[in-house]
């Protein structure tokens, strides 16, 4: 498909959701700039000859049936990557019934869903049909098993160490993945940074089961490619006292909280960055070595 098919797939694929979902109780779109810049692409307007760099992204709120007398309320997040539909959207799914695992889970399971059923093909309502049949299971499941997370939450193991995950993704552009990588950082206790573009790179460091968490929750999302390059795992003794382990974990860390760091953004998009700016980064941290392993060169 050509960059203006995937825009007119999109564009019609919206126009069907509003048309079904009139409320913005139901459908909220939040970038409403960006979804007038695609209908000005896909309209052909003089103005705009090249496909838009933003892209719509919205959210579908649905009240499920359940188990107790009230309704429950489940939130699809979505966002379009550009060559949607020829690549899977970016849907987050969420749910106060649902426990973190089980939603790591009901993602994986959606996307492989989406991958061997809609592959090429517009499939929002797809997925908002499949959550609809499936999310009681998963919720179910989250219930029952609170005795057995309990025991795994006391038993010694490498939950108790210190992490540090350097991950490669070709690039990271979409402002949602951007907002949930510093959102689940935040939230995990993480320290490291994020630096968007062509390619993106995240550093989270912290509680090894935090990092753990952390790179189930991102590796879920739609991705040309991610991977752990480096990690660093280092065991603290699971017997210490609560304090002094949160003590050896602050006195292991290279950054101070996470941030988002851009290095002169550069390129058509301004999508590249200085990475002689972001060796420097990495030398001020003590981490310069980290730089020939993502790039195969010493930087300077």
């Amino acid at each position: 498909m050509s960059c203006l098919e995937w825009a007119e797939s999109q564009l019609a694929e919206i126009e069907l959701l509003t048309s079904m979902f009139p409320n913005r109780e139901e459908l909220e779109i939040t970038d409403q700039l960006a979804l007038a810049e695609l209908r000005v692409y896909v309209e052909g307007s003089a103005s705009m000859e090249t496909p838009p760099s933003s892209r719509p992204q919205f959210f579908i709120k649905q009240k499920l049936d359940h188990a107790s007398t009230e309704k429950m309320e489940v939130v699809l997040a979505c966002a379009y990557p550009s060559e949607y539909p020829s690549v899977l959207p970016e849907i987050t799914i969420r749910c106060a019934g649902v426990s973190r695992a089980q939603q790591t889970e009901l993602h994986t399971d959606l996307n492989a869903y989406l991958m061997e059923n809609c592959q090429g093909e517009v499939c929002v309502l797809s997925a908002v049909d499949w959550v609809k049949d499936n999310l009681q299971v998963f919720i179910n499941k989250s219930s029952s098993a609170p005795t057995a997370s309990k025991q795994e939450s006391t038993s010694p193991g490498p939950q108790e160490g210190f992490s540090r995950l350097w991950i490669y993704s070709h690039h990271i552009y979409n402002k949602t993945k951007r907002k949930n990588i510093l959102e689940w950082s935040k939230e995990l206790g993480l320290s490291g940074f994020s630096m968007p573009g062509k390619p993106g790179i995240v550093c989270v460091e912290g509680h090894h089961s935090a990092c753990e968490e952390f790179w189930s929750r991102v590796k879920v999302l739609t991705w040309k490619k991610i991977m752990i390059r480096h990690r660093e795992d280092i065991p603290l003794d699971p017997m210490g006292e609560e304090s002094t382990a949160v003590e050896s974990i602050d006195s292991l860390r290279k950054f101070t909280g996470f941030e988002e760091a851009m290095f002169d953004p550069h390129g058509n998009r301004g999508n590249h960055m200085d990475l002689g700016q972001l060796y420097q980064f990495l030398n001020e941290k003590g981490c310069c070595d980290i730089f020939q392993i993502y790039f195969g060169i010493e930087g300077r």
